[in-house]
């Protein structure tokens, strides 16, 4: 869900800038030698699964991977987006720099608000739990979905049926990353238990 160089208006730039700043040097400060490896191995994982574009009608869709990130991350969600971002925007033109801020924010910050929203309860076994994770993963994807839209649709009307086939085109996609989460918490409960707790400690 990049959006491109020149379509969005200045206010809109502003915004998405100062989140990402903020999300940023909140990250930053969590980041030390224990968490590095994973957040590196995640960021490039959203780079990679982002580049790959599935053509839907007149737009194309990607795999977003915010929950997943959200979830393992917490706020370093955030540096690992940004890095990941700005090195598709320098090397393949995907996005842009002077965007980049929103582009960040749009996919960062809904995934670690509702990661936050749904840590007591995302850890628990049963239902309870997948649900959770289900919700985390899919609704990550709906809330990004939804932020492109009013980044657009505040940049003007022109952009107001593109904001629309944004929402509608990655219903799929939040579908699929909702079973993704799921997946992966499964795994992790087996593998590292307590993992989450290590990543959201104060």
């Amino acid at each position: 869900m990049h959006v491109v160089d020149g379509v969005l208006s200045a206010p809109v730039l502003l915004a998405g800038a100062g989140a990402t700043l903020a999300g940023t040097a909140v990250g930053l400060r969590a980041l030390d030698h224990r968490n590095l490896p994973v957040t590196g191995v995640l960021s490039a994982t959203f780079f990679v699964a982002s580049l790959i574009h599935v053509p839907i009608g007149p737009s194309s869709v990607h795999l977003v991977l915010s929950g997943l990130l959200g979830l393992l991350l917490g706020w370093l969600a955030f540096p690992a987006v940004l890095v990941a971002a700005a090195l598709q925007a320098v090397f393949f033109g995907y996005g842009g720099l002077f965007v980049l801020g929103v582009n960040v924010a749009n996919v960062a910050l809904p995934a670690v608000l509702l990661a936050a929203a749904l840590r007591p309860w995302i850890w628990r076994e049963g239902p309870v739990g997948t649900a959770c994770a289900f919700t985390l993963g899919a609704g990550s994807v709906l809330a990004t979905s939804l932020l492109v839209a009013l980044s657009l649709a505040l940049s003007g009307e022109a952009f107001w049926l593109p904001a629309k086939l944004t929402v509608v085109s990655h219903l799929p996609v939040a579908l699929i990353e909702g079973f993704l989460c799921v997946g992966a918490l499964a795994l992790v409960r087996r593998v590292r238990p307590g993992f989450l707790a290590e990543v959201w400690q104060p």
